[in-house]
Order: C-alpha cells, then structure tokens, then sequence
C-alpha cells in the first residue's frame, strides 16, 4: 500500500450514519489526495438539512488526521468554497512533523463501534467525565443525563420517539435499505443481528420489512412497534451509565461548523473507546426536534407531526432549553459487553474515486465522476 493508501486504511473506519460510508477518495500524490463527500438529503428522512452528514463528514477528517499520526504528519484540511454544500470536496495536504506522536487514539480508531444493547448502570467515574469532556475541546460542552431519574426521562423520551421511527412510512422507505438481512457482520450497511431484537422479534421484523404495507398493518392492528420500542429503546435507556447531548458553542451552523463538531464527536466516541466504555448514538430526537424548530417539512403524517412537537418539549427539558438549539450529537454509554455483531466498512480501493457510490432507495447505485 502507498502511504495515503495506509491512512486511508485506518480513516476508513470513521463512523458514518447508517454505515454508509458517504465520500470517496482521489489520491493526487503522495502528499495531496481529495475527499469526495456527499449528503444523503435528497432521500434520507434523518439527513434532510445535511447536517448528519456533515457530522460524518467532520469525523472522517479527524480520523484522517488522527491516522496522519502514525507516519508524523500533520493533515492539513481545507473545503473547497465552489464545491456544493451537498457534494463538499476536501483538499488533504500531508506535511511532516517530528515532533508528532502517534495519537493515543489510534489503536481504537478500529475497534470503535456502537452497542446497542444492555449496559451496566455502573456511574461514569469522575475521571472518565473529565477525559470525556477534554476531548471535545473549548468549543463544546457536554451535558451528562444520569442517575435513576435521567435514565428513566431519557428512557421515556426514547420510546415515545421510537414510535415516530417505527410508524413513519419516511423512516421505512431508509430502513429498508440500510439493514442487511440474516447478516452478524456488513460492509457497509447495518447488520441484523447488530440491531439487538430477539430472534422472535427478528422474524417478525423479516416479515414486515418486504414492504411498508405489511408494516403499517402490523402497527395498526397488532401494536407491532411495541415489542422492538421496549427492546431498542425502553430497556437500553434504563440499562446504561448516562445518556448525554453534546452542544456547541457556536451560534453558527453552517456546514463548517457541524464539521467541526463531527471532529468533536469522534474524538468523544475514541475516548469512550480508549476508557473501555460502549456507546451508542441517539440521534433522532435530535434531528427531529431539529426539524420541528427550523420549520423543516418530514412527514406527510400530521399525528406523527405532532407527536414530533410534544418530543422536542420533551428533549428541550432534558437538554436543557439554552442548549436544545445548539445540540449538535445525543448518545449514551457506560461498562458493557464489546458487541457480537458490527458493522464493517469498505475497502480502500471500493473507496477510491471512479468506483461505485452509495446506493438509495431510487438509485440503486450512483458514481463520483
């Protein structure tokens, strides 16, 4: 492997939403190679301002930098003003550095993954908060959701939440390609058995997913979301150290700033990974409470509007209403069984440019030219 070819061999595991793996590369020289991202809003329900990408986007960057470590370079990342907010392209200059040192972040760039099962309740230590808290840096703050009572609201705030994502004929058109079937392992979607439903639950699931019709009859006449909202929401909420909501402090949210805190954000998950805690995001709340203030149309279902409504009173109390509207990353974490089943990613030459893109719900697959 070349020497960008190494890096890119580590920065590949970023995480992305869904596993989707949304950039390609182009190697220029052993010194420059470009990122070719790319946002999912014209299809995703949880992307439609761009914003979760852009999060992906930023930490991408960072792992890329974090990989630049091992050979003592600095990456050196700048976004092209011409390019499309939805297609943003990177320019990555590599300069050498003797005084750099591998990143104590490095050996968990890999083994960084989500759990999203059961955790023990066990508190986060005090040193834990702290490491966690001084790798977001100076420009974002964390507010820690803990204790019986935090559990319990965040809890309840989830499985209400669960029920627009499950009931959201939106939310399935995604579903239904972002989760591989009978899989332990995927390149580069989600893994069924990474999902964390009983194999009961799993065959229903099965069934139901051949179509949005099969679904709807499913919640409608026989509470079908009942059972995977207490097994992937209700339950994991209650069993875990703390739930949390990462702000920024920043009052701008263009598209470099929500880079900036997906650079945050993975610094953040590392260091959960390097103190030997599990982890999980839970974004939607926030991406749809999100969408409830800034007027963003979701859904065609008006219930479910207003269900989304009363939700983002409910996360703005938990967040607090000063922060809800800079929130920009909600997850939860504590001491926990390293998971069964993950998600994998691409290779390095499926990642370079020229090769096939990611594939959606009306293009089955689409290329970077």
């Amino acid at each position: 492997m070349s020497l960008i070819e190494n890096i890119l061999d580590t920065a590949r595991w970023a995480p992305s939403g869904d596993n989707m793996q949304t950039w390609r590369f182009e190697a220029d020289n052993d010194r420059h190679f470009v990122v070719h991202a790319y946002d999912t809003r014209d299809w995703c329900v949880y992307d439609l301002d761009g914003r979760a990408s852009q999060i992906s986007f930023g930490a991408l960057l960072e792992t890329i930098a974090i990989a630049a470590t091992q050979f003592k370079l600095k990456a050196l990342i700048t976004r092209r003003p011409d390019a499309p907010e939805n297609t943003p392209i990177f320019d990555i200059h590599l300069a050498e550095d003797d005084s750099i040192l591998p990143s104590g972040l490095l050996p968990f760039v890999r083994t960084r993954c989500t759990q999203r099962r059961r955790m023990k309740t066990t508190p986060l230590s005090a040193e834990d908060k702290s490491a966690l808290e001084a790798a977001l840096g100076s420009d974002h703050t964390v507010t820690w959701i803990e204790g019986w009572r935090g559990r319990w609201d965040a809890a309840k705030l989830m499985f209400r939440n669960a029920n627009i994502r499950l009931t959201m004929p939106e939310a399935y058109r995604v579903h239904s390609v972002v989760i591989e079937k009978n899989a332990r392992f995927s390149m580069d979607k989600i893994p069924d058995a990474a999902v964390g439903l009983d194999p009961i639950a799993m065959r229903l699931m099965h069934w139901a997913m051949k179509s949005w019709s099969r679904v709807d009859f499913l919640n409608r006449y026989l509470a079908g979301t009942l059972l995977p909202r207490i097994e992937l929401d209700l339950l994991p909420s209650i069993f875990c150290a703390a739930h949390f909501v990462i702000c920024s402090k920043s009052t701008d949210h263009g598209i470099d700033k929500h880079i900036e805190s997906g650079r945050a954000v993975q610094r953040f998950w590392l260091t959960a990974a390097q103190r030997g805690l599990q982890f999980q995001p839970e974004m939607t709340p926030l991406i749809f409470a999100t969408y409830i203030r800034e007027g963003i149309p979701f859904t065609k279902e008006k219930t479910i509007e207003q269900e989304a409504r009363a939700l983002t009173r409910t996360f703005e109390s938990i967040a607090g209403e000063k922060d809800a509207p800079c929130s920009v990353f909600m997850g939860r974490m504590g001491v926990g069984d390293t998971p069964k089943s993950r998600s994998l990613r691409l290779a390095v030459e499926d990642l370079m440019s020229g090769r096939e893109a990611i594939p959606s719900p009306d293009k089955p697959s689409e290329r970077i030219t």
